[in-house]
């Protein structure tokens, strides 16, 4: 675990920042609001002349510094970063570095496997309908730290990821754990590695309050990593003023339910309030490519949840489909992870069709194959062809469901481009 420094005491010592995507590039602007020239910058992938690379002497120049300032994606167990800090070089990290000296008693982190995202979008909705000025950052959107954030805000809403929990050392007032499962296991070094990176922030000094998913077996099974002080959510506990958000699933009725407890523990006035949540609700306009409608054709419906990268959200979306056909669309991206729980999951499910994408299209028939002998299964060349095959399943009145359980980069730049690739041949099949 980093120490405990604030951003504060880089006055006066000379930093290194390692790593300059979107995270990084607010590191150095943070930096020069300080009076902070970088000593060196340091990237796998350098872009300027001003940057070095990692393996080209960008290690030893770090090295010389007094403090690290990491990207989140630079994993912790990496050899490197271990002999820096065993060299006497602390590494640490832009939300560890905010949150040692903001007032954390505003402060909520929302974490989890997935859902995260949407219950950050969630719960600001939610805080700027009770007539609050909030301020959704880290994972999800702007660094708090970013001199170009607003800093006029009476709460603060961190969509934390187990890359950037690794680097906190002083918690918020309140965690929100929205779901639990296996995930980023290269970066982390295994499941176990994994749940306990991901849920140490739930441990941090500071941490008043615990909200998390009672409805997951696994964040049940680690209820010991969640600290003392835990309110449980299900979502069957719902007094229905969820409606008012138009989500689809159970899974997001539950998102919904942690981001309110979490407020109200948090203290934002009018949390409490049933109807003034129920009017602050009204209007959100969800996320993309989380279970979005993006067509119709033929009566059959077409539904964009590239963000879900994992087996978890991949079958919360095809149970928010219960009692209708869906031709589910799978595979991206082959980071190793087991796809037996998948095939668990879909047992039985006569009425569904899996559509098996590259790179791991293969391995994920082979699970299902195995696990879910009731399930069809076809593996396609691309996503096009995987359309049209769903498409002609679907028809008269089925569901076409893009939700990969699987990264998009390889084949894609990201998820957007994946969900933009879908929308365009749900397009072509509408036009012909």
């Amino acid at each position: 675990m980093p120490p405990t420094i604030s951003w504060s005491d880089l006055r006066d010592r000379a930093v290194g920042v390692w790593g300059l995507g979107v995270e990084g590039r607010a590191n150095l602007r943070k930096l020069a609001a300080l009076g902070v020239t970088p000593r060196v910058m340091v990237d796998d992938r350098p872009a300027t002349a001003d940057v070095v690379n990692t393996g080209a002497g960008g290690l030893e120049a770090l090295a010389s510094c007094d403090v690290v300032v990491k990207s989140p994606g630079i994993s912790r167990t990496r050899e490197d970063l271990r002999a820096l800090e065993a060299g006497g070089v602390p590494v640490t990290g832009g939300l560890g570095l905010w949150l040692a000296e903001a007032d954390r008693d505003r402060v909520l982190c929302i974490t989890g496997t997935k859902g995260k995202s949407t219950t950050t979008a969630i719960a600001g909705h939610l805080v700027t309908g009770l007539g609050q000025r909030v301020l959704l950052g880290g994972n999800f959107g702007t660094a708090p730290w970013d001199p170009e954030a607003p800093q006029d805000v009476d709460w603060w809403v961190v969509e934390t990821s187990s890359y950037q929990a690794t680097d906190v050392t002083l918690g918020p007032a309140v965690v929100a754990v929205t779901s639990l499962s296996e995930d980023h296991l290269d970066w982390h070094g295994g499941p176990g590695n994994y749940f306990r990176d991901k849920l140490s922030l739930c441990r941090r000094p500071g941490v008043r309050r615990v909200v998390a998913d009672g409805d997951s077996p696994l964040v049940r099974a680690h209820a010991e990593l969640l600290g003392p002080a835990v309110t449980w959510v299900h979502a069957a506990d719902d007094p229905g003023w969820t409606g008012g958000l138009g989500l689809l699933g159970e899974h997001n009725v539950r998102n919904a339910l942690v981001a309110r407890a979490a407020l109200v523990e948090l203290g934002v006035p009018g949390a409490d309030d049933d109807g003034r949540i129920a009017s602050a609700a009204t209007g959100f306009a969800g996320l993309g490519s989380r279970l979005r409608p993006v067509g119709r054709v033929a009566g059959v419906d077409f539904v964009d949840d590239s963000l879900s990268t994992n087996v978890l959200p991949t079958l919360a979306a095809v149970e928010a489909f219960r009692g209708r056909r869906v031709a589910l669309l799978v595979g991206g991206h082959d980071r190793g992870i087991d796809y037996a729980p998948l095939a668990d999951g879909l047992t039985g499910r006569a009425d569904l069709v899996a559509i098996c994408l590259p790179d791991s299209g293969a391995r994920i028939a082979a699970a299902l194959q195995a696990g879910a002998p009731d399930v069809e299964v076809r593996e396609v060349a691309d996503l096009a062809e995987g359309v049209r095959s769903g498409f002609d399943w679907a028809r008269p009145d089925g569901v076409v469901l893009l939700s990969p359980a699987a990264p998009s980069f390889g084949r894609y730049r990201d998820y957007q481009e994946r969900a933009d690739d879908f929308v365009r041949t749900v397009e072509s099949l509408s036009g012909s």
